[in-house]
């Protein structure tokens, strides 16, 4: 039988909504994903050239410190992994995520919130850092989301 992890992370507590209520229906564990500085409400100003987002966001090279590597990806086959889009797109941190772990073999499934915009290029982005793992693009999963909808999409998965 399969293990599932959903992993997020979650500037604004948006994401972790979700992925809390996507854990449950999945019956699946859950792991946060949390940078070593957390964000504050300045950092997130997209409309500052200068804000740490804006700053990381354009900077390919850019990789947010965890706050920890206590994720035991190692037990699990599928990871349903989690974010908010940023500039069409997953956060740097995401990045830094994947590259902090080995994930060869495994199952990723992305999903995410936004306010307005698609996956983009997100799992192209993604693929190429966690060589080996099967990287697919999920949904975004954006306002009221039932139990049974979440259900019925994992069952997809």
């Amino acid at each position: 039988m399969s293990k599932t992890l959903v992993a997020y992370f979650s500037a604004s507590g948006t994401t972790a909504g979700v992925a809390k209520k996507l854990a449950n229906a999945a019956g699946a564990d859950l792991y946060e994903i949390r940078p070593a500085v957390p964000y504050t409400q300045a950092d997130l100003n997209w409309t500052d050239k200068k804000s740490r987002s804006s700053v990381e966001m354009n900077d390919s090279s850019s990789r947010p410190a965890l706050a920890d590597q206590n994720a035991n990806i190692g037990a699990y086959d599928t990871i349903l992994l989690g974010f908010p889009i940023w500039w069409y797109t997953a956060p740097r941190i995401i990045h830094t995520f994947l590259e902090s772990y080995d994930f060869f073999g495994k199952k990723i499934v992305l999903f995410a919130t936004s306010g307005g915009s698609g996956f983009g290029r997100t799992a192209d982005d993604l693929a190429p850092v966690c060589s080996g793992a099967a990287v697919l693009e999920g949904k975004v999963l954006n306002g009221s989301l039932s139990d049974d909808d979440l259900k019925k999409w994992v069952e997809t998965l």
